[in-house]
């Protein structure tokens, strides 16, 4: 099927005279999860990040280190998998011209990675979607969450802009994140798997009017509720009408989401200014409204999340797959009416595939959990109102003893994240050092990031705080971010351990409080490679789990989240 489908591709190489075709992994509107999905389309990778680009006579796929293991086995038998940083400046294809859709790429991506040693022709027509016709799907309405859920006024969040744009001496602001404007206007809508995202833009100027840039049906309700006027609906058709119409010299643009597209046509009216926008870190810092609705949220995700953990370590005989077990979470879940679908698609893996960071298993492509195998589970919630996200590694028998000491090592710097004193690690940068370094001791270490921005109600993944080895953004009160360290061993394990954590302040000091609330697996504990103040946070946090979460719990696994506590 997809031979078939790269050879209808390269079959119109000759109508557009172009050498190759580059393909990213985001939808025009630049969402981490989209409903079309190009790049799975042509290369059956389904990885959250990527890049493919399909020559006459050889097919690259680029991936980051999450994604090398599960890259080679999705696409590997057709593509040659390339690491990420490969893609900069890229010369292993010289002197061609390659194909690009303006609508999903920026222009500092074509820079970047593809125009140095090529030629970039621009192509209107998107070829994938010429190749292979999706289905059209349904698209709910746009929806308001009230102001006592968030904690601000979506009028108060458009004087923030009108402050930005005086001081920045522009005249209009051109926002293209669809989940910068859902936190603007306070709205959500259906158009992503996992999260609330409504698909749109949204236009503003000094005199804060809004032009809300999407399909007017879905913004019916937000105007019957007065948040928008009919007339401030506008088309995507109708987009470059609207910049017509419009008065001003200077316009602010989001460089990461703003594509080459809606850039050509701004250029012709307006003197560009590119900047990060600001929403990104207006939306990073929650209200306490926030946070106490990502609390109670984190209350009914952890209960469904230890009943699963009880139900698979003790209460559960039969032979199961990782599929099987990844829909009884779901099972637990469901049972809180708050919750609604999962923030990303389950990461359920067990022996060999837990070494694939963000393996996915499916019916027809599932392993059977082994006695004797470590289990890895990465799951996560929407729910009426937050945004859950949390891993746990199990076993189910006594654990080979170098298992747990790695993941004693990967427990430590879990540990040590968490006790960052923020008022001196006050970097993503300064905190992952710290998470690392009991693995590096013994020479291991983890390809991913270990800890990302969360969204409230939103995109489980957000910026711009991380926790990584590059990210220099000041971590403030109110943010929230993950703690997942972890180590994986190609083709044997895989070990992470994740919490939710946000910032908080008490007499102008900053401290990590978790939010997740689930036991992290005693058995896989060397205790005696934790020092007493290890051992310490230990109890704290498993009497904190069991007391939050006794109420939700029948009483066997009272008992057996009692056992944590010691």
């Amino acid at each position: 099927m997809i031979k078939k489908r790269i050879k209808k591709l390269i079959n119109r190489f000759d109508k557009y005279k172009i050498d190759g075709y580059v393909i990213p992994k985001n939808d025009e509107f630049f969402s981490e999860y989209s409903k079309n999905d190009r790049l799975k389309t042509i290369s059956n990778f389904t990885g959250s990040a990527g890049y493919s680009v399909i020559l006459k006579d050889k097919y690259y796929l680029f991936v980051d280190g999450r994604y090398t293991i599960q890259a080679d086995k999705e696409s590997g038998k057709i593509f040659k998998i390339v690491s990420y940083d490969k893609i900069v400046n890229c010369s292993l294809f010289k002197n061609l011209t390659l194909g690009v859709d303006p609508k999903i790429f920026t222009s500092q991506q074509i820079k970047r990675y593809f125009s140095k040693h090529n030629k970039v022709k621009i192509i209107k027509e998107n070829l994938i979607d010429q190749v292979y016709k999706k289905k059209s799907f349904f698209h709910k309405p746009f929806f308001s969450i009230e102001d006592n859920i968030v904690g601000e006024s979506y009028e108060a969040k458009l004087l923030k802009i009108k402050k930005y744009l005086n001081k920045n001496n522009s005249d209009l602001m051109f926002i293209t994140a669809p989940e910068n404007v859902a936190w603007l206007l306070n709205i959500r809508g259906f158009d992503n798997p996992n999260s609330p995202i409504p698909n749109c833009h949204l236009l503003i100027d000094k005199k804060n009017n809004p032009y809300l840039i999407c399909e007017k049906k879905k913004a019916k309700k937000i105007v019957l509720e007065k948040k928008i006027r009919k007339k401030q609906v506008i088309e995507f058709k109708n987009f470059e009408k609207l910049i017509e119409d419009l008065k001003g010299n200077k316009i602010i643009i989001d460089y990461k989401t703003c594509s080459l597209f809606f850039e050509n046509i701004l250029k012709k009216k307006f003197k560009i200014l590119k900047k990060e926008d600001p929403i990104y870190l207006f939306k990073s810092i929650k209200s306490n409204k926030e946070i106490k609705n990502m609390i109670s949220s984190h209350i009914i995700d952890g209960a469904a999340l230890t009943k699963f953990l009880y139900w698979m370590k003790i209460k559960n005989r039969k032979k199961i797959t990782e599929y099987e077990a990844q829909n009884k979470l779901e099972y637990f879940r469901k049972k809180n009416k708050k919750y609604l679908y999962p923030s990303f698609n389950t990461i359920a893996g067990t022996g060999s595939n837990g070494a694939i960071v963000h393996y996915r298993a499916t019916k027809n492509n599932s392993k059977n959990i082994k006695k004797s195998d470590i289990f890895l589970c990465d799951s996560g919630g929407q729910y009426k109102y937050g945004t859950t996200d949390v891993t746990r590694t199990i076993c189910f028998s006594k654990p080979k003893k170098r298992i747990k000491n790695i993941f004693t090592k990967v427990l430590k710097g879990h540990i040590a994240v968490f006790q960052s004193d923020l008022t001196k690690y006050k970097t993503g940068k300064d905190i992952d050092i710290r998470a690392r370094k009991f693995l590096k001791k013994v020479n291991l270490d983890y390809a991913h990031g270990t800890g990302h921005g969360v969204g409230f109600f939103l995109n489980v993944h957000e910026g711009p705080q991380s926790i990584s080895k590059f990210n220099k953004i000041n971590i403030q009160e109110g943010m929230i971010l993950s703690n997942e360290p972890g180590f994986y061993k190609k083709n044997d394990f895989g070990i992470r351990i994740e919490n939710l954590v946000y910032v908080k302040k008490i007499q102008n000091k900053l401290f990590f409080e978790n939010l997740t609330l689930a036991p992290i697996d005693k058995d896989l504990i060397n205790h005696n490679q934790l020092t007493k103040d290890e051992k310490d946070y230990l109890f704290k946090y498993n009497l904190e789990v069991y007391s939050k979460l006794y109420n939700y719990l029948n009483i066997n696994e009272k008992k057996w989240l009692a056992s944590f506590i010691y």
